[in-house]
């Protein structure tokens, strides 16, 4: 199961949405990866270092692949992660 996903967090997968999404990837039994779009190579969305060295900003594309039986499940809580714009960064 695949979906393509803009990020909306200004920190892009950075920091908080980064701790936030694998966090969340982490919660389901799902294996699942993640990666830019425009680039074939996949990581664990269950790994820091993974995610955060992806470099992907604000505004980007990437590309959730998911399998198990939480499959779906996983992919639309993660949607929601980067879907949703950061509070608390407007003082």
């Amino acid at each position: 199961m695949e979906r393509i996903v803009t990020v909306v967090p200004e920190d892009g997968l950075h920091a908080r949405p980064a701790s936030q999404f694998v966090e969340t990837a982490n919660s389901f039994d799902a294996e699942i990866q993640v990666g830019r779009t425009e680039d074939d190579a996949l990581v664990s969305a269950a790994s820091m270092l993974a995610v955060t060295g992806l470099n992907v900003s604000h505004g980007e594309e990437v590309r959730l692949v998911a399998d198990g039986d939480d499959a779906e499940a996983a992919l639309d809580a993660l949607e929601e992660v980067l879907s949703t714009p950061e509070s608390g960064d407007e003082a």
